[in-house]
């Protein structure tokens, strides 16, 4: 069975964007998207971020940020970020505005609040399809080291639902393996579409 999966994080895009980006490669089916209500990159300084509205293409964010100051944006790999995930999808998305694009069998979030978030979205939404869907956590913090190790456990994770034929029936196994390999605590939840 084919699952669809969104992959979700607050509004860097980096989270998201690199299990978004390992999936995509192994053929699965899968979008991302943000919860806040810009993104934000960083900038020269904590208090200077760079904001941008969700829909503003990446292409556009890599150019504006090699012009302002190449080397700060290179060496902080914010240019390198972004090169990726223009080559992933034209611009940002915000769930909340997902819409009818948005029918997934499971959705993985990176943090917490963000979990916490995508729950009371589905839980607001009129659920006409009474779909279930699997909503995960799994605990990554924000930087490129540890969002490319979360893409890649995320991406072990999906693999691992996708090899069943229903989650529904196998998601504690699945959870409690994951958790005894990694080392890693998974919170989950079933709402529905």
């Amino acid at each position: 069975m084919r699952f669809r999966y969104a992959m979700v994080c607050s509004s860097n895009q980096n989270r998201s964007m690199e299990a978004h980006f390992l999936l995509k490669r192994q053929g699965l089916d899968v979008a991302s998207y943000g919860t806040g209500s810009h993104v934000k990159l960083p900038g020269p300084s904590a208090r200077e971020p760079n904001v941008y509205d969700f829909g503003t293409p990446y292409k556009q964010m890599f150019d504006e940020l090699r012009r302002k100051d190449p080397e700060l944006y290179k060496r902080n790999g914010i240019l390198q970020m972004l090169k990726r995930n223009l080559n992933v999808k034209l611009a940002p998305q915000r769930w909340q505005d997902n819409g009818g694009d948005g029918v997934f069998d499971v959705v993985m979030t990176f943090e917490e609040k963000v979990f916490d978030s995508v729950l009371e979205d589905l839980n607001n939404r009129e659920q006409p399809l009474m779909r279930t869907i699997l909503v995960m956590n799994l605990e990554v913090k924000d930087n490129h080291e540890e969002a490319a190790i979360g893409g890649r456990l995320a991406l072990e994770l999906c693999q691992e639902i996708e090899g069943n034929e229903t989650w529904e029936d196998t998601i504690d196994d699945i959870v409690a393996g994951f958790e005894k390999q990694h080392r890693r605590k998974l919170v989950y939840s079933i709402s529905f579409y």
